[in-house]
Formats: C-alpha cells, structure tokens, sequence
C-alpha cells in the first residue's frame, strides 16, 4: 500500500499541485507561537514538553484515524489508502520548489538574469539582486537538492517506516518546529535561549538516516564515486554537517562545484566551503539537476517494489 500511495500522491501533485500551502501551515504557526508564549523561559526541557505537545498528539492522532479506517470493513483498505494519500499530499511538496526551479531556468535559458535573481530572492528569502549568473545556477542547484531531501526523500522515508501517515506528519512537523524555533540564525537563538535546542536535536535524529539514503541515492543514479568522495571529504566542513552530505554527494554525482564564498549585500563574503567537484554550475546543469532527483526518486520507489514483492514471497 505504500508504494501506490506514493504514486498516486506524486500524480495528484504534478495534476493539481496544492496551491495554498499557507492555508494548512498558518495554523500550525500559530499553534507554534502559542506553546512559545507559554512554555519558553528559556530552558531546554521547556522545548522538550511544547516539542512533545505540538508533535505527539497530531501523530497519534493520525494513527488512530488510520487505525479506525483500517479496521472499517470491507471499505477499510480504501479509506487507509485515501488518508495516506491525503497526507502525502500535504507533506510531500514535489511542486512545492519545483516551480520555482523551473521558472528560474527559464529565466536563465532567455537571458533574463534579472527576472532569475528575484525568483531566486523569493524562493530563499534573502536579496539575491547582485549575484552572477553563475551564482545564482549555483544557489538553484544547492536550494533544490536540499528541497528534494527535506520535501520528498525525507518525507518518503518516515512514511515507510511508520504505520500509515505517522511518519511523513512526523518528519514534516520536526522539520517545521526546528526551523521555527531552533533555527541556526544567532539573534533567534538568542531570543529564544535554550528553548529551541530540543527540536533542533530532535529533527537532526529523525533526519540522520535520510539524509544518508538521499545521498547514497544520489551516489548511484550519478557519478558514484565522485560522489562518494565528495560525501567523505566535504561533507563535514559544511555549515549544517547533515545537510552537507546531501550536498556533497549530490554535487559530486552531478560533477558540479557547489558552495564557494558568494559576496552578501554589504559586500562581505558568505563563509561557504566547496563542495562537488568537475564544472562551475551554469543551465546545463540545471537539467542535470531535475534529472538526478527524478532517478532517486524512480530508484526509491523501485526499492519499495522490491521490498513489497519480497514480502508477498516470504
């Protein structure tokens, strides 16, 4: 069942992408600042209670409304399958950063480096108005290796291994709480003390395994061994250790230089290692890009097959 809720998830997505990913995560946000307010005085074991607040009663939750469709008579497999769909859609997000890397390869491919730089501005949030060309195929890449783990790979992974939804709410509210409020930026972690360090910690558990299956992934739909190597040499030296791998690896399967300083609006320059080895990044690799992430994507689902057809024979 797995496997075809994955499936029929990616066909509802690219057919009629969710539109106002706002509408769902708007809420949650509120939710958020609202066990901020009550439970921060800045001490870890705070954020360990309002983490188990936000995160156990939606995946509990989820399970037993699983469970009850499961168990609902002859009709039951189709409701399990209609609710693992359902949160699929709403946690994968394939589309979710694909139109945006797509309408910043146009961009590029017409010249209109301009229009590029504000997309690209839009999609990070940050003034991208005075990078190269180079730069900004460089950011795209790096942005959407990172968005294909944490939106469809990661999300993958945890949804196989726990029943039903569990897993895909599970990763995607980690995910959304140790960006909220265990984020890496020096005046919110000052704001918020030791508050945010269990959802930082807890989502970097969740994510140790993924992080390494999306990037052995990489490693065998591109360049195998570059991508090893970029893993085993370069990983470490990034900024976010575990997201490195997934860069590093990604990069040296595609035979790209990723990373490299890049200068701010003040004219400082960003402290970033290089990553990937082989050529500057520029629109052909665009393409390569979107063509790696398919492959892991295919090669996750084929493994899924495997998985399901050895457990039919056993």
């Amino acid at each position: 069942m797995s496997l075809l809720s994955l499936i029929i998830a990616l066909i509802l997505e690219q057919w009629r992408p969710l539109a106002d990913r706002g509408g769902l995560f708007d809420p949650l946000a509120r939710y958020a600042n609202y066990l901020e307010s009550q439970f921060n005085a800045g001490e870890e074991r705070q954020g360990m209670a309002a983490w188990l607040l936000a995160v156990l009663p939606a995946v509990l939750g989820a399970w037993l409304i699983y469970w009850v469709a499961a168990h609902a008579g002859p009709l039951g497999p189709l409701a399990a399958l209609a609710i693992n769909v359902a949160a699929l859609y709403i946690t994968m997000g394939f589309r979710q950063f694909s139109h945006a890397f797509t309408a910043i390869h146009l961009a590029l491919k017409e010249e209109d480096l301009p229009r590029a730089r504000q997309i690209l501005s839009d999609w990070l949030g940050k003034n991208c108005g005075d990078l190269t060309r180079e730069e900004v195929a460089r950011l795209t890449i790096e942005e959407a290796l990172t968005a294909s783990h944490r939106h469809v790979f990661g999300v993958v992974f945890w949804f196989v291994v726990l029943p039903g939804p569990c897993g895909a709410i599970l990763y995607r509210l980690a995910m959304f709480l140790a960006r909220r409020w265990g984020a890496a930026d020096p005046s919110s972690a000052s704001a918020r003390g030791a508050f945010g360090k269990f959802a930082r910690d807890a989502f970097a558990i969740l994510d140790w395994i993924p992080v390494r299956i999306t990037a052995i992934a990489f490693a065998v739909v591109g360049n195998f061994e570059d991508a090893v190597y970029c893993w085993r040499t370069q990983a470490a030296k990034w900024s976010d250790p575990a997201l490195g791998i997934v860069l590093a690896a990604g990069a040296g399967a595609l035979g790209v230089r990723l990373g490299m300083p890049i200068a701010n609006v003040d004219g400082s320059a960003a402290d970033r290692s290089e990553l990937g080895v082989g050529e500057d990044a520029d629109t052909a690799f665009l393409d390569s890009t979107i063509g790696l992430v398919w492959r892991a994507l295919v090669l996750y689902l084929l493994m899924l097959l495997l998985l399901g057809v050895a457990k039919a024979v056993s």
